[in-house]
């Protein structure tokens, strides 16, 4: 099994306060069934120096914990945040999960607006990456039926949390994007050990393992 979006890094972002609880996160998740595991800490490009130095940060918060991890095979990447001309940040597409063409985007979680598909079309245009929308279902709130609608309608896989299948309106967005024939991916998102934490337990007990399983193909369809 493989965990696509989760906040396991110590000290980075608001995920994992230190060493200790990142690796009680990934003991967790083994115990769970995981794997493999994309690292994602939230990337905001108004917050950053460079997308280097963030690399910096991100890789030294890694190597707290690459040694002692229940879970060997992890891969850095990002929650990168969609924000006005973020297509043409410098070296954003290194923020893409190691060893595969697939970068997590995060929409804002305000009105839509046009350009916001605007920046997922350039960037998997552009660099020829495999976007990743997280957790789509959050943003039911937020935007119309029909913008909603355009957003799933990108050619993007789409990342589902966990945590959608416990209330009725996201998992019925959920469902549906499953039996639409889209990619999509699952992720934890998880943060900590309390309200946030790893999650595959409860995802087992309320999705086929057939979806599980054509989850954990997408990986491989975009390994470089």
């Amino acid at each position: 099994m493989i965990e696509y979006h989760c906040h396991i890094l110590p000290g980075i972002d608001d995920g994992a306060k230190d060493a200790e609880t990142s690796l009680a996160m990934i003991e967790m998740m083994k115990e769970q069934g995981i794997e493999r595991i994309a690292a994602t800490p939230h990337f905001y490009a108004h917050r950053e120096k460079s997308v280097a130095d963030f690399m910096k940060k991100r890789q030294a918060a890694f190597d707290k914990i690459r040694d002692k991890a229940a879970v060997s095979d992890i891969r850095l990447g990002a929650e990168v945040s969609i924000e006005h001309g973020i297509s043409e940040l410098p070296d954003i597409e290194k923020l893409a999960i190691e060893g595969t063409r697939m970068i997590l985007l995060e929409l804002p979680y305000r009105a839509y607006a046009k350009w916001m598909s605007e920046e997922i079309y350039n960037i998997g245009a552009e660099y020829k990456l495999k976007v990743i929308l997280a957790h789509v279902h959050r943003y039911l709130e937020y935007y119309s039926k029909a913008e909603l609608e355009e957003i799933l309608s990108s050619n993007s896989v789409m990342q589902i949390n966990n945590e959608a299948f416990s209330g009725w309106k996201e998992k019925r967005l959920a469902k549906k994007v499953i039996a639409s024939g889209k990619e999509f991916v699952f992720g934890s998102d998880a943060h900590n050990l309390g309200e946030r934490r790893p999650n595959w337990d409860m995802l087992k007990k309320r999705v086929k393992s057939e979806d599980i399983a054509l989850s954990d193909g997408v990986f491989e369809k975009y390994t470089e």
